[in-house]
């Protein structure tokens, strides 16, 4: 069983505190990065509210057409395209995103890595699947994938992928650096409070109209319409991965879609991880990293990290948390 967050984002205002505070929610929800964004800001007054919903949703547009492998004319798509063949420059933006990719690839061992897109499709999860792929043809698989063969050079800005056949794709990163760019435009344009949430992986800054806290609330394991804790999500993000949609299951074991890039089998053992940070960036890499690494060595990270907390459930749906998490049953 999944984490389901249940967002309190006051998209019904009390009409005393709106007229007292003048103050309005304006939401809107959209189709962007292949998947679903609802985007929450608090304004001054409605159409306002709608204007800066309608920028921030251009900055979002502006991330997908730098980092989407599908668009033949990103420069993502160009260092692909030239893998094993020759450095390719790169905007300042797209290589330091790639610079802290590489970087939470080497705390977690490997574990979240941009280079899994190199991975041969081997693994079916729509249904199609009735055996296991053998053990040479998973081995195969993943000849491609490492990212230590991604090299950069910070004085040409220059990323070269080394091997012909290799590829990136920020599918485990992408959707929480854009919420992050998102939020970033809106604060600068004096935005007082918003949340921008991309199917799961969200970010919040400011307060409710009402000058109360963001809060979700987390289902409880073994019902999604039960909250088991509620939490404060204040200047801060949240992403969250998990195997309840996609999967397979041989031998009485199931196996998700999320695929250890290391060794290129689908990981087992977790249900899912919601990873909590400032970043949304962040958020969205460790919540990847730390289900594939699995319960002890994914809560040890974190507890190391500092920065970050989880609260993890495993396929016994038990439910467990790095230190800094308290569970509240009550908004």
């Amino acid at each position: 069983m999944r984490i389901v967050f249940y967002i309190l984002s006051f998209f019904y205002l009390s009409s005393g505190f709106a007229q007292e505070k003048k103050l309005v929610t304006v939401h809107k929800a959209m189709e962007l990065m292949g998947t679903r964004f609802d985007i929450t800001v608090v304004s001054g007054n409605e159409d306002l509210g709608y204007i800066n919903i309608e920028e921030a949703t251009a900055e979002i547009l502006r991330i997908e057409n730098m980092i989407s492998a599908w668009n033949p004319d990103s420069e993502t798509s160009l260092i692909n395209k030239n893998a094993g063949i020759k450095p390719v420059k790169v905007s300042l933006e797209l290589y330091m995103l790639i610079e802290r990719a590489k970087q939470i690839s080497e705390i977690t061992d490997g574990a979240f890595d941009i280079t899994f897109a190199s991975m041969d499709d081997i693994w079916k999860f729509d249904g199609s699947m009735k055996n296991m792929p053998s053990p040479e043809d998973i081995s195969e698989s993943i000849k491609n994938v490492g990212y230590e063969k991604i090299i950069l050079n910070p004085i040409e800005r220059t990323v070269y992928l080394s091997q012909k056949g290799m590829k990136i794709s920020f599918g485990a990163i992408g959707k929480g650096y854009a919420a992050d760019k998102a939020k970033e435009f809106l604060v600068s344009k004096q935005v007082l409070g918003g949340i921008i949430n991309a199917a799961g992986d969200l970010t919040t800054w400011g307060t409710k109209a009402t000058g109360e806290k963001w809060l979700i609330g987390i289902a409880n394991p073994l019902s999604d319409e039960k909250i088991f804790s509620w939490l404060p999500v204040v200047e801060s993000s949240v992403a969250t991965s998990g195997n309840s949609e996609k999967y397979v299951t041989f031998d009485g074991v199931k196996y998700s879609h999320i695929i250890n890039p290391r060794t290129g089998y689908p990981s087992t053992g977790i249900n899912s991880v919601s990873v909590f940070a400032k970043s949304a960036e962040l958020c969205d890499a460790l919540a990847t990293a730390v289900y594939i690494m699995g319960k002890e060595d994914g809560l040890a990270l974190i507890n190391q990290l500092g920065v970050t907390e989880v609260i993890l459930i495993d396929a016994d749906n038990k439910v467990y948390k790095s230190s800094g998490i308290l569970l509240n049953e009550k908004p």
